[in-house]
């Protein structure tokens, strides 16, 4: 018996015992070391994959441009269709499933920034476990920065079933990491540093050492509702992601059907370009980015034609950093222009924060 078997074995004896457990307030504690067991094999079993580079077993991906987005959905849902529609790509499109066995890169330009966009293999039911490609899928939205998830008219229940299938995977879509700081030691057994008393002390303790560790500091930083967001801040292989959902093939939608697609959800339909300027503006709004514009003295022109494309949550420090750390030491003043500033040319402080279309001038 190979190693992946006996972790396959050892998974499905742990899911079995959760299963066959009753869960209520006496067997909570256990529950949570259950969950925390399990964590710790589907992180062993999966490997290289959960660390985001796909470790040998991705599809060989070379990414471009600012940003790059996945879509991701069930097969014959218009990905492809999508995609060449928004991008340069050829990507093969046709009414059967599993048209598109490779990955098709293309490229979508929005606001001035580059977006590279990937249209993927048809995700199903079983891809954490490796069914239809999965791993091979999950490794190339692992490495991205933004997974659309798409599905039809036909099937809008089935965004449940991916969103599922990304958990299984270790993928948390369009939620936070929780605040859990966790500072390994030498020596000193487990400590724990829990003021908003989320949890028993001794389950913290129980759960920690399941998953490894043995010697450490652990602090929550805020309130931690459950078990499962617990040790997500325990597994250091989570990716947070930003996720954007889509229902195409509106044209074949019935009135009935409409009532059931939550607002979040983008309605599309791409033959007839309904949704297709705001699927751009919401891709945009979650990848978190924004144009920052330098100009060479304070009465000149900011230089439009290159934009610094950097996140939102950047400082002036950090845009100086991204630019030379040299510069860094050589000003010591930053004023910008645009819709945040009070008025043009506002002198301001390093650890003022970037807004899109902002134009800042660096000096003494």
């Amino acid at each position: 018996m190979t190693k992946e078997e006996i972790i396959k074995m050892k998974i499905s004896r742990v899911e079995k015992e959760i299963r066959d457990t009753p869960y209520d307030k006496s067997s909570e504690h256990h529950h949570g070391v259950l969950k925390a067991k399990l964590a710790k094999l589907k992180d062993e079993l999966e490997g290289p994959m959960n660390k985001g580079g796909g470790g040998g077993i991705g599809y060989a991906i070379k990414h471009s441009g600012d940003a790059s987005v996945v879509l991701v959905g069930l097969p014959s849902v218009g990905k492809s269709t999508l995609l060449n529609k928004i991008t340069n790509a050829e990507s093969k499109v046709g009414n059967y499933d599993f048209t598109t066995l490779g990955v098709v890169p293309g490229m979508m330009e929005y606001k001035g920034v580059k977006i590279q966009i990937l249209d993927l293999p048809g995700i199903i039911e079983g891809a954490a476990g490796n069914k239809g490609f999965g791993r091979k899928v999950i490794s190339v939205i692992r490495a991205s920065d933004l997974v659309v998830l798409m599905t039809d008219i036909q099937r809008v229940n089935w965004l449940n079933v991916v969103s599922q299938e990304l958990y299984n995977a270790g993928i948390r879509l369009n939620v936070r990491p929780p605040k859990i700081m966790v500072h390994k030691t030498h020596k000193g057994a487990l400590q724990i540093i829990d003021p908003y008393n989320s949890f028993d002390k001794e389950e913290i303790s129980d759960i920690a050492k399941e998953m490894g560790l043995s010697n450490a500091i652990i602090q929550l930083g805020e309130k931690i509702e459950n078990v499962d967001r617990l040790i997500d801040g325990l597994v250091k292989t989570r990716k947070y992601m930003p996720a954007v959902e889509i229902i195409t093939k509106m044209d074949l939608a019935k009135p009935v059907d409409i009532k059931k697609i939550p607002d979040r959800v983008l309605k599309m339909c791409v033959g007839e370009d309904l949704g297709m300027e705001e699927f751009k503006e919401r891709i945009w709004q979650g990848l978190g980015l924004v144009r920052v514009y330098l100009k060479k003295d304070r009465v000149s022109e900011a230089d439009k034609n290159e934009p610094l494309i950097i996140k939102n949550t950047y400082t002036l420090d950090q845009v100086l950093k991204r630019i030379s750390n040299q510069m860094r030491d050589d000003v010591n003043k930053a004023y910008i222009w645009g819709k945040n500033a009070r008025f043009p040319g506002q002198e301001v402080s390093f650890k003022f924060q970037v807004f899109d279309e902002m134009e800042v001038y660096f000096g003494r």
